[in-house]
């Protein structure tokens, strides 16, 4: 569903002679099958938003080849809006001052829907994930758990195959995380929806993810199961712990 060939990132900084290159994402490859549920970790500043920018198709790479379900993402992302739906947990793709029902109706216009198909899902998606009480409050209004569940509904009106998620439980309180997480791990057993999980919330990785990708200074530092993760520092006892220590080792020790 997702192919990534040694695919380069570089942007030039700076003016004059203080110009110089910067590496974001650097020889950058790897696969994720249909159906899979990955989660992909790194410090800030490591390459994970860029490359989720590459995979949208909001950035095209300085080298190397990327395909998401079939399609080239720079060339044709007209075309690939409407296989994937991305969610950015900073950032919401509703209309701020409209009420959210009618936020899903213009949604579902840009991405020509078919009106019974919507209807069938929006009916689906409001059960599962509560959205009935607040249908008709202005998105301004919502709490930060209300607005990330209609930014996950709205991503997913259109029936993609694939859903990128950077920071989707970000700043939720604890019962608002285990519901998202509930459903999320729910869509990806049910539906096969392929998803790929950015997130600096490990308790995220460890309810959802099968395989985890952790990239460091624009390079996959790590590609495999949390039991392998866990492998890599045997004598940490959490995730966190050992996840710390891949930031923290040189090349040569990881």
């Amino acid at each position: 569903m997702i192919e990534v060939d040694r695919v380069g990132r570089s942007f030039t900084v700076g003016r004059g002679r203080s110009r110089r290159t910067v590496h974001a994402v650097q020889d950058l490859s790897f696969t994720i099958d249909a159906g899979e549920f990955v989660g992909y970790l790194g410090p800030n500043g490591a390459g994970k938003s860029t490359t989720i920018k590459m995979l949208t198709g909001i950035l095209a790479p300085t080298s190397g080849r990327i395909e998401v379900a079939g399609l080239d993402p720079t060339r044709r992302r007209t075309a690939l809006a409407r296989r994937i739906g991305v969610v950015f947990g900073q950032r919401t793709t509703l209309w701020w001052d409209l009420p959210l029902k009618d936020s899903f109706d213009l949604i579902r216009h840009l991405y020509k829907v078919d009106r019974d198909d919507f209807r069938r899902r929006l009916a689906e998606l409001t059960d599962l994930l509560d959205l009935g009480g607040f249908m008709n409050t202005p998105v301004r209004q919502l709490s930060l758990g209300q607005r990330m569940r209609g930014d996950v509904t709205a991503a997913l009106l259109h029936d993609p195959a694939v859903l990128v998620l950077d920071e989707p439980t970000i700043g939720l309180d604890v019962v608002s995380k285990a519901a998202m997480r509930a459903f999320l791990g729910r869509l990806n057993a049910e539906r096969g929806t392929t998803v790929l999980l950015t997130t600096h919330d490990l308790g995220d990785i460890e309810k959802l993810c099968r395989r985890v990708m952790l990239i460091h200074h624009g390079r996959l530092g790590f590609d495999g199961t949390l039991d392998d993760l866990r492998a890599t520092a045997p004598g940490e006892d959490s995730i966190e712990d050992v996840v710390t220590h891949l930031y923290t080792a040189s090349p040569a020790d990881r």
